[in-house]
């Protein structure tokens, strides 16, 4: 019996639905990935103030939008098995299958020397490695399992099981999306987070401006409009959100307040990150711009040992 042929039309709808299943299982890989790290942060590091400008929301819509379709491609390929059983024979769908087979299989076989080296090796195993294992050989199994099941005829002779697999796997997505909201914030509640973000980081290039203000003229300015100089300090940053000017309110010797009004509380914390900051303020060892929500004002003092002031460069005598 001649093997059935590969129609232009089979090609397509197999490397479609192999593209859209693989973009798509990556970016679920990647965006549970992204809420681990954001509930266990690597204390080396901070999480941004924004996580959806991580990736998230480009995993988000990859899932979004290419699940859906490889459900949709898969549905055409099988509908058109179910016609003619001859198409279950042709080489690209068992080329797709076998593949997928292998990426899986290699997939759980990297997951498990990955762990069993961090193991061995002595190292801790910390929650997030932990649940970022136990994610890629959960997918990585499931995948193995419904592609050899696939491979071997069995969600043909079952089509009601393979309609329930489908749906589970779009529930599924679905949670994670939504979940997604509760975890990590919605993307409105991190575009505010990233407006407080640049609040701060404005703060900090003030603080910078003042301190320079102090060394050149051995005083604070007495008004935040005295930093107004184009050619020495640059444009004084504004608040991004509202267009007002930043509080600034100069105190008892060395001593000064700087003010703005935050949407919610820090979600990183600044107090680990110092090293951001162009110039620091010495307040109890470190800069500190941890924050709530509202109206906020930060207390500095300049400590001249620190922070002393330009000397003058002589000039020479004719």
């Amino acid at each position: 019996m001649d093997k059935p042929k590969t129609t232009p039309k089979d090609f397509f709808m197999w490397a479609g639905a192999v593209v859209a299943f693989y973009w798509s299982v990556i970016a679920y890989i990647f965006l549970v990935f992204n809420y681990i790290d954001f509930v266990f942060p690597n204390v080396l590091t901070y999480y941004p103030s924004d996580p959806y400008q991580s990736g998230i929301s480009y995993q988000m819509a990859s899932i979004i939008v290419l699940l859906p379709l490889y459900l949709l491609l898969m549905k055409l390929i099988r509908r058109d098995i179910a016609r003619d059983l001859s198409r279950s024979e042709i080489w690209v769908r068992r080329w797709a299958l076998i593949l997928t087979l292998f990426v899986a299989g290699a997939a759980i076989a990297g997951d498990l020397i990955t762990l069993l080296t961090t193991f061995l090796s002595g190292e801790a195993l910390t929650v997030a490695f932990l649940l970022k294992t136990l994610t890629i050989f959960l997918i990585a199994g499931g995948v193995f399992l419904h592609f050899i099941s696939d491979l071997r005829g069995y969600w043909t002779t079952y089509p009601a099981r393979k309609r329930a697999v489908s749906i589970g796997v779009a529930l599924l997505a679905a949670v994670t999306i939504i979940s997604g909201f509760f975890i990590v914030g919605t993307p409105a509640e991190a575009r505010l987070a990233r407006f407080d973000t640049q609040k701060v980081n404005d703060l900090q290039n003030i603080q910078y401006q003042i301190i320079n203000y102090y060394q050149a003229k051995q005083k604070l300015p007495g008004a935040i409009t005295d930093l107004e100089n184009t050619l020495s300090y640059g444009s004084l940053p504004i608040d991004p959100q509202s267009g007002d000017a930043y509080g600034y309110q100069p105190g008892e010797g060395l001593s000064f307040k700087l003010c703005a009004t935050f949407n919610t509380a820090s979600r990183m914390n600044y107090a680990q990150t110092s090293a951001t900051v162009p110039v620091g303020i010495r307040e109890k060892g470190q800069d500190n711009w941890q924050h709530g929500a509202g109206q906020v004002c930060f207390d500095r003092v300049v400590d001249p040992a620190f922070y002393p002031p330009l000397t003058k460069v002589a000039q020479p005598v004719l």
